[in-house]
């Protein structure tokens, strides 16, 4: 999923949002979220928590 990408989006296709974050010299961490297009809007497949977690 990008601006320059002209295709349209059909019901059955799955694609995934994957926000993420860097810090030079420290690391990084990216969230994957998973999404089905249905008949009515989109399903999200993952049901992974969001929280910070201090380990």
């Amino acid at each position: 999923m990008n601006a320059a990408n002209t295709m349209t989006l059909e019901r059955g296709m799955v694609f995934t949002i994957e926000p993420g974050i860097y810090v030079p010299s420290v690391g990084g961490v990216r969230i994957e979220d998973d999404v089905l297009i249905t008949d009515n809007g989109v399903e999200i497949l993952t049901s992974y928590p969001k929280e910070l977690m201090t380990l």
